[in-house]
């Protein structure tokens, strides 16, 4: 959401919805009107954000997430490194992120 200049008569608020793939404009108003409602779509947002840092910070067990993740993250480094190095003993080139066969191999 947000405001937005069109023409001279100055700004209009504007919300961004989505249909599908397409995304629309859609008039929320301007003036003391739209001032209100942008006030009202800020405090909504901070409220929706607060919720969300204090869900983050009161989960147990952050130490045993990060060091899965920690984990995770090598397992995949590691696979993905013994992949390349298969691929590439087999006969194989990457060509713009695609793995080819070499010509004549």
């Amino acid at each position: 959401m947000g405001w937005e200049m069109r023409g001279t008569c100055g700004p209009y608020y504007y919300a961004k919805v989505r249909h599908g793939q397409a995304v629309r404009s859609l008039y929320l108003g301007r003036g003391e009107t739209a001032h209100a409602i942008a006030a009202l779509t800020d405090i909504e947002a901070r409220t929706r954000a607060e919720r969300r840092e204090a869900e983050a910070g009161s989960t147990p067990g952050d130490a045993a997430t990060a060091a899965t993740r920690v984990a995770v993250d090598l397992l995949v480094h590691l696979a993905d490194e013994a992949a390349r190095t298969a691929l590439y003993a087999a006969g194989y080139h990457q060509h713009r992120g695609q793995w080819r066969r070499k010509r004549g191999a």
